[in-house]
């Protein structure tokens, strides 16, 4: 019996199509790019199309049913009734196709993902790998040279190690962000050169098992200016009290406080503008939220970042981010590359 099938099932008001490619994989391990999953009291269909259909007839427990490549279509033919569909993953054209299938349509969200919020052994330890490998990967960039490389090649670089080190491969597009660039908090790497005096913004992640790591680390290129190594300070000492913090109860926005609190009694507030992380699992960015107007509490079991960061325009920017698993007694810090101020050539 699928445990966590089970505990869908239990919070169900009416049989639930579950669309999302990311919550079919977490029911089923079923892995595609057109999926649908209908949990059922008393059975649970697969569908997809054609080129999924030896895959899916593998996966246990689960009955497979092949579809047109416009699975919503023919899924408004093959169903009936009351039905439950994830609204937050469900197109409007796809809802009218449905329901002019002559379907009765119950708005649902969040069910499965409030399941995927805690990680059971298999995914902290898929996870804690993709952790282990994004540390690795700074470690081996780290004592490459910097200066005279393009911010796309050094991403490019992150992204080799990461397939060297055995990932699946990058868990998200790796930023690089030198100078002035690291301003902006999701800067994408482009052909500006890394010049002696940058601060450098990297983040990355590998992903394992189709589970993500999420890591930032911020480089200085020679010796940095005076500004931005009061910054550098300010960011690391906010950073390291808000992991201390961190543990089953703390809400969304007590755990932003603990980091924003320091940043603004240094007068550099209206330079945190995003909040203080996010959850990571099967996708890099998913619940819990940790930021002001987050309505999420901690629970053990769950997975998050913590990374302020501090942006001047116009000169440069800094953000140092943890992955860290949540325990009723603190943080369980999976990142373990070095916080301290690396400088490169």
């Amino acid at each position: 019996m699928n445990a966590r099938v089970e505990r869908l099932r239990a919070k169900l008001e009416e049989p639930l199509l579950v669309s999302s490619p990311t919550n079919v994989r977490y029911l089923t391990g079923f892995h595609s790019s057109n999926p649908a999953l209908l949990v059922e009291p008393d059975r649970i269909r697969l569908f997809s199309d054609f080129r999924y259909r030896e895959t899916g007839e593998a996966i246990e427990g689960v009955e497979f049913v092949e579809t047109h490549r416009d699975m919503f279509l023919h899924l408004a033919e093959l169903l009936e009734g009351r039905i439950g569909f994830e609204s937050t993953h469900v197109t409007y054209a796809r809802y009218e196709t449905l329901r002019d299938g002559g379907l009765d349509l119950v708005p649902r969200q969040g069910l499965v993902e409030g399941l995927r919020v805690v990680k059971d052994e298999d995914e902290l330890a898929a996870i804690g790998r993709a952790a282990s490998i994004t540390d690795e990967a700074y470690e081996r960039l780290a004592v490459e040279r910097f200066s005279g490389r393009s911010e796309r090649e050094l991403a490019w670089r992150m992204t080799e190690i990461f397939h060297e080190l055995g990932a699946d491969g990058p868990a998200f597009e790796t930023i690089v962000a030198a100078g002035a660039n690291g301003a902006r908090p999701h800067a994408d790497p482009g052909d500006r050169t890394i010049e002696e005096g940058d601060a450098v913004v990297i983040d990355g992640g590998a992903a394992v098992d189709g589970y993500c790591s999420d890591c930032t680390r911020t480089f200085a290129v020679g010796s940095l200016r005076e500004e931005m190594q009061r910054v550098y300070d300010v960011c690391l000492d906010a950073q390291t009290r808000a992991v201390e913090g961190i543990r089953s109860g703390v809400t969304g926005p007590e755990a932003d406080a603990l980091a924003r609190d320091v940043i603004e009694e240094a007068g550099l507030g209206e330079n945190f503008g995003h909040g203080l992380g996010h959850g990571v699992g099967l996708d890099v960015h998913e619940a819990p939220r940790l930021a002001m107007t987050s309505s999420d509490t901690l629970v053990a079991g769950n997975v998050v970042t913590i990374e302020p960061g501090i942006y001047l325009t116009g000169v440069g920017g800094v953000r140092i981010e943890d992955l860290v698993a949540v325990t009723d007694d603190g943080p369980a810090v999976l990142s373990s590359f070095t916080k301290e101020l690396v400088t490169v050539e």
